[in-house]
């Protein structure tokens, strides 16, 4: 029965697939080592023969690169390193006439400290620009402890001597947080966003906005606060004012959709962001499930728990974004599947297949189509990333373990997932003629797209295949989603059901035959999807085995 609420409510947003490019590491046009839009534009067939129909770009803006490219230095200029505004003008134009979108990044929780805007608003007490920031005069003692991501220390509050101040920054020192606060500083970011929408863009993400509303009566945190922040930064202040004032000045006047990541630390929190009669953004996505993956492993009940709780929240009104790897995450694979030679490609199809199958629109990183992994970096010397080298330097300056603290980067550090995209088996897998700003993982000669173009049973045609199912049934976009033998350590089995139309997702996450118990006869079931050449026998699953059928 097709319900009338927000869940059912047909928009191209809901339908798209998003395949996110970290432009840095895509394509280098020029033989400089940095992917860049002439890259992007060379690869937009590519693009679209696997189907999606939406690009998510990360920052092109101009910047001076301390965390690459999230510390804007001017909205509406291109990065030189990635080109021109004539080179974006040619790209946009070249996506839309190959029917894909266009979804920018907006990073306005804080700007680069080269803006413009700090500038001016660290020059004088007196400048109109500094309340574009938050400042604590010196005089008036230590600002209260809140706590920086990627600081060295840690110490969110940066001592400036040339207004004896201090500026909060939740992430690097060279990004201060915006005061949004200040209506004059929201109306520049509207300003910003209509520059871009007027160009034709399709969306925004919005980069750590549910940490952009401060309580600036700065409360002093309980001691600890910090090993579970969120509460304490996400989702305060009046931001969903902030939300929908956007949404009367920017979102409605365009068909643009709207994205924020993180989603706060409650249900409620991720439910007013999203749903429609509030009037503040399209989706939003939540961290809990990425939150799970460690070296150690994770617990597939706790990862079947929060993906189905989620859902619950966003049944009837509202919308989620399904994604378990982007540019702040180290490679899928190795997170919730296998990087053995043995399972990396079938396990790799099993977590396409879950992505492709549940409600909600799904998020696709570059190079996880191909089944791409961990860099295997094993000095600091090999990392680019900010927040891995602070972190490096602050355990050196406090006697902590290296050896430990470079095993543990070695699967979760941030650079895993921007290593160059494996084209074919040219030097740097066909990602550049120079010298990459960050080293190619050497299995390019192994894992590239140009040898699993020519396999069938590669992941990258699976990936295809999943896409294509996706598309071919509403059921697996507005269906109902049903979990089954919720019990069961090893499985994940689900059914998606629209309009008398029922199927069935049967997902081993283990490297090992499991069983399943669903109380359901599939033996007349169609197979619409397999990762195996032969699916298992009713009851059973192979290794990381990945099955839909439609069920009559």
């Amino acid at each position: 029965m097709v319900s009338s609420n927000d869940a059912i409510a047909k928009k191209w947003w809901k339908e798209a697939v998003v395949y996110q490019v970290y432009p840095r590491s895509f394509m280098d046009s020029d033989g400089d080592g940095i992917g860049d839009l002439k890259g992007i534009i060379s690869k937009l067939d590519y693009i679209k023969s696997l189907g999606v129909n939406v690009i998510w770009l990360n920052p092109i803006y101009s910047s001076p690169n301390d965390d690459n490219g999230y510390d804007v230095s001017d909205y509406r200029n291109i990065m030189k390193d990635f080109g021109t505004m004539a080179d974006f003008d040619d790209l946009l134009k070249g996506m839309h006439q190959r029917g894909l979108k266009l979804v920018m990044d907006l990073v306005v929780n804080h700007s680069s400290d080269e803006h413009e805007w700090f500038k001016q608003s660290r020059s004088s007490r007196n400048s109109p620009y500094r309340n574009y920031y938050h400042w604590w005069n010196a005089e008036d003692g230590k600002p209260p402890y809140r706590y920086s991501l990627f600081d060295v220390n840690h110490d969110a509050w940066k001592y400036d001597s040339l207004t004896n101040a201090y500026y909060l920054h939740y992430f690097s020192r060279k990004q201060p947080d915006l005061n949004w606060e200040n209506p004059k500083l929201r109306q520049e970011v509207y300003g910003i966003m209509k520059f871009w929408a007027d160009k034709g863009i399709d969306g925004f993400r919005l980069d750590a906005f549910q940490f952009a509303a401060k309580d600036t009566t700065w409360p002093m945190f309980p001691k600890g606060f910090e090993k579970n922040f969120v509460p304490y930064y996400a989702m305060q202040g009046n931001l969903h004012g902030y939300l929908q004032e956007m949404n009367r000045e920017v979102l409605s006047k365009y068909d643009v959709m709207s994205v924020a990541e993180g989603s706060g630390s409650t249900f409620e929190d991720g439910h007013n962001l999203v749903d429609a009669r509030r009037r503040e953004l399209n989706m939003a996505y939540a961290f809990d499930a990425v939150d799970l993956a460690k070296p150690e492993g994770y617990s597939v009940l706790k990862f079947k728990q929060t993906f189905t709780k989620w859902d619950s929240a966003f049944v009837d009104d509202g919308w989620l974004s399904i994604f378990l790897a982007n540019h702040d995450q180290a490679r899928l694979v190795n997170r919730y599947g296998n990087d053995s030679p043995e399972f990396r490609s079938v396990s790799a199809k099993m977590l396409m297949t879950f992505l492709m199958t549940m409600r909600g629109t799904p998020y696709y990183y570059y190079g996880d189509e191909l089944g791409m992994t961990n860099a295997g970096f094993t000095k600091i010397e090999d990392y680019r990333d900010v927040q891995t080298l602070n972190e490096y330097q602050r355990q050196k300056s406090i006697g902590g373990d290296l050896p430990a603290y470079l095993k543990r980067i070695g699967f979760e550090s941030r650079d895993n997932g921007r290593t160059p995209f494996q084209w074919n088996t040219k030097a740097n897998g066909g990602f550049s003629t120079g010298t990459p700003w960050i080293n190619a993982n050497p299995n390019y000669k192994t894992i590239n797209a140009a040898a699993q173009e020519k396999d069938a049973n590669s992941t990258l045609n699976y990936f295809r295949k999943a896409v294509k199912l996706r598309k071919a049934n509403e059921a697996l976009i507005y269906g109902k989603y049903t979990l089954l033998d919720e019990d069961n350590p090893d499985v994940y089995v689900y059914t998606r059901e629209l309009n008398g139309k029922k199927l069935l997702v049967l997902l081993n996450f283990r490297a090992k035959a499991s069983a399943y118990n669903i109380g359901m006869d599939i033996s007349k079931a169609s197979v619409l999807l397999s990762n195996y050449a032969k699916p298992s026998a009713s009851g059973t699953l192979q290794p990381y085995e990945a099955v839909v059928y439609e069920v009559k």
